[in-house]
């Protein structure tokens, strides 16, 4: 995997406070980690990273879109998405990141790497069925919609007077009593 060195932050130079990182996320991103769910995206991600005396908070926030194919009629439509993470970031021993919401850096460190962070926050904002808006409200024409309704199974009412005698049996034992 590449490291993605955009996604560093050197937080060792940075003064007690808030510091406001921008980025721009597109295919390159998640090509980087091998994933190629996304035909095409482009979102916005804003960090805040809180410097503390004896620890940082840093907060992710994302917005854009990824065009992802729908599940049911396989057309490509741009899907709205927004994500945030928070993460608490602390110094101890040795690197530690089993905890979501908790990062453990080694004293001494001068950088975090982001990418890894980012990359989860967004696959998980997108939700696991895809289904194209048009599919929802009835506007998407598509080929494949139009086979899906031509091969829908029909229920076929018929009005008969002919009824089975077993349930004719049971019945008055029913009414019987």
């Amino acid at each position: 995997m590449m490291e993605l060195k955009e996604f560093f932050i050197p937080f060792s130079g940075l003064k007690l406070g808030k510091h406001e990182f921008g980025y721009n996320i597109d295919n390159t991103f998640f090509e980087s980690f091998d994933y190629q769910e996304f035909n095409g995206v482009s979102i916005a991600l804003t960090a805040i990273l809180d410097k503390m005396n004896n620890m940082m908070e840093l907060n992710m926030e994302a917005q854009g879109s990824v065009n992802v194919d729908c599940d049911v009629t396989g057309e490509p439509f741009d899907l709205p998405i927004t994500s945030n993470l928070h993460l608490v970031i602390k110094f101890g021993e040795e690197y530690n990141d089993e905890n979501d919401e908790i990062l453990i850096i080694p004293h001494g460190e001068y950088r975090i790497n982001i990418a890894q962070y980012v990359y989860e926050m967004l696959v998980l904002a997108v939700p696991p069925k895809r289904t194209h808006p048009g599919v929802l409200d009835g506007t998407l024409k598509s080929e494949v919609l139009d086979k899906l309704e031509e091969l829908q199974p029909r229920e076929i009412k018929e009005a008969s007077d002919n009824t089975d005698p077993r349930w004719d049996d049971l019945k008055k034992l029913l009414t019987d009593k």
